[in-house]
């Protein structure tokens, strides 16, 4: 915890601040020379709900819209047509970065998020970013289908125009309304090629088959246009399963893994690898730990029940090293050695990318990677970097501008 300062403070007594709160990342991102490095950090938060007021104006069925702006419900103008899970990611107020943030002081303009995001992004040396929403992560568990598709498409859109033509150190894989697959296939037609965005994301707690015929060509067509697909990991408390828990930990520690780990079985079992081997998939915030267990058990089962895949050319591990796979939350407090097998068998130097998944509790800074005692620097590199810049297919990086200062300075000083 030598990275960051999570003292509770009282904001009548002392001024909340970002770059306050991650003054020690901050030095320590000078200090490892990060101006030589690129970083992309390919899962990171925003909180869209301290914007819904701008966000529901462009929801397009006057229905919902007059239904969201006539009912209000808790926090920051959240319209009460979300859906909410109970949770306590804030661990009961002592994240200040959670209980004070909309305390935090920033100019008329740019728009806020855009002020806040390259603040810590500095602060922590981090060159580029693709955004995600943080309530809407629960969205496809919504009862109403019309409300995920109403309200996603208002998201997307308010993104577009607001946040991503704003900065181009800002990305994102736009959110699909995955329980309407006629919607998600409009998405990628509508918001495919505009700026900013490099790909799609399905929030992996929901009960639709990713392997349903319905989404093919919502497939087919990130394929042909080079977009790649995402699932992001969340928790349903509420999931027959996971209700039979009574502590958030476990309810986060299972959650977090169990939906990818369905989505990512379908995916392979149902031969979608062969039928779209063009399309780019990650799988985010799910840890790393559970990588090896399904490449073997799945590899092993597939070994004596291989007439039930006919589609596969070869063991499901070997499609799944073919997959991208982000570093938060790493699980790393006990034996190291068990990391660095996971790293091989992930093929970790080519397939993992960096994520801070700031600023949710468990964030990880680029130190994570960038510490770790068996990784060489080209191995550093691409992790941090390199494999996202291909993941996404960015050209032209941008950088943070005290990297670019640094950088400056130690070529006039040769």
């Amino acid at each position: 915890m030598d990275t960051l300062d999570i003292k509770f403070r009282d904001p009548a007594v002392e001024e909340f601040d970002t770059r306050t709160l991650l003054k020690n990342a901050e030095r320590q991102a000078r200090q490892r020379h990060y101006e030589d490095f690129l970083i992309i950090d390919v899962d990171a938060h925003h909180y869209e709900s301290e914007s819904f007021d701008q966000i529901v104006d462009y929801i397009e069925d006057p229905i919902i819209r007059h239904s969201a702006k006539a009912k209000k419900g808790m926090g920051a103008g959240r319209p009460s047509i979300t859906n909410t899970q109970v949770g306590y990611q804030d661990v009961s107020g002592r994240v200040p970065r959670y209980t004070q943030r909309r305390s935090e002081k920033t100019p008329p303009s740019p728009h806020r998020d855009v002020t806040l995001t390259k603040r810590w992004m500095d602060a922590m040396g981090i060159d580029m970013v693709c955004l995600f929403p943080t309530p809407m992560l629960q969205l496809g568990l919504h009862p109403q289908v019309e409300v995920e598709v109403a309200l996603s498409r208002a998201y997307n859109r308010w993104l577009v125009d607001t946040i991503l033509t704003s900065e181009p150190r800002f990305r994102s894989m736009l959110y699909l309304p995955f329980n309407d697959a006629e919607a998600c296939y409009k998405m990628v037609k509508d918001f495919g090629d505009k700026k900013g965005v490099v790909g799609f994301m399905v929030t992996a707690a929901r009960y639709k088959p990713v392997h349903d015929n319905a989404y093919m060509k919502t497939y087919a067509l990130m394929e042909e246009m080079g977009l790649p697909l995402s699932f992001h990991a969340a928790y349903n408390w509420d999931d027959r399963t996971l209700g039979n828990t009574n502590r958030f930990i476990t309810a986060h520690a299972l959650g977090f893994t169990v939906f990818n780990m369905i989505n990512l079985a379908n995916w392979v079992v149902n031969g979608l690898p062969e039928r779209f081997p063009k399309l780019r998939v990650s799988w985010i915030e799910s840890g790393l730990a559970w990588v090896p267990f399904m490449m073997q058990r799945f590899d092993n089962e597939y070994m004596m029940r291989s007439s039930e895949c006919p589609s596969l050319k070869t063991k499901p591990s070997d499609y799944m090293r073919q997959m991208y796979y982000t570093t938060q939350p790493m699980e790393m407090v006990n034996n190291r050695s068990m990391l660095q097998e996971t790293f091989k068998m992930m093929n970790a130097e080519t397939q993992l990318c960096y994520a801070s998944d700031y600023p949710h509790w468990d964030m990880d800074l680029p130190s994570t990677i960038y510490d770790l005692p068996f990784l060489d620097e080209k191995a550093k590199r691409n992790i941090l970097g390199a494999n996202a810049q291909r993941f996404f297919d960015i050209k032209e990086p941008a950088y943070c501008d005290w990297k670019i200062a640094a950088r400056a300075a130690k070529a006039a000083a040769q």
